[in-house]
């Protein structure tokens, strides 16, 4: 696998931004934006899966990458969870309930994915770019 240089390259990055879009422009809709405390809870849940992804590439260890990750696929979890209360409410209809399931368990299988690979590397040399301390040195 090459190098990654920015977290905007990981593909479970980009699948999560565009869950991310998907929950908001659902959660825009008449009976569900005035669920006020639900429409809250599943966008924080979607921003954490997309932005633990990239703080864990930040932090710049494969340690911390891996960590990272299994908080985002831990919020994929609770997203999914929150789609389920999302339908059972109608606030979503049926056709939209399994187009954001199946996404939330893409970019899960992906992050799962993901994570198997880099546990496989964790004494290996970097994943990604090199530190910017070790730069200096």
């Amino acid at each position: 696998m090459a190098k990654i240089e920015k977290f905007e390259d990981i593909i479970a990055w980009q699948k999560a931004l565009e869950l991310s879009t998907l929950v908001y422009k659902m959660t825009n809709k008449d009976k569900f934006s005035k669920d006020f405390g639900l429409k809250d809870q599943i966008r924080r849940a979607s921003v954490s899966v997309v932005s633990n992804i990239a703080e864990g590439f930040e932090r710049e260890s494969n340690n911390q990458f891996i960590y990272f990750l299994i908080i985002a696929k831990g919020s994929a979890g609770e997203l999914r969870s929150q789609i389920y209360i999302a339908k059972n409410q109608d606030y979503i209809t049926k056709e939209e309930f399994e187009i954001l399931n199946n996404k939330v368990i893409e970019v899960s299988k992906t992050i799962g994915g993901f994570l198997s690979y880099l546990r496989t590397q964790k004494n290996k040399p970097q994943l990604f770019k090199q530190s910017k301390l070790s730069k200096l040195s």
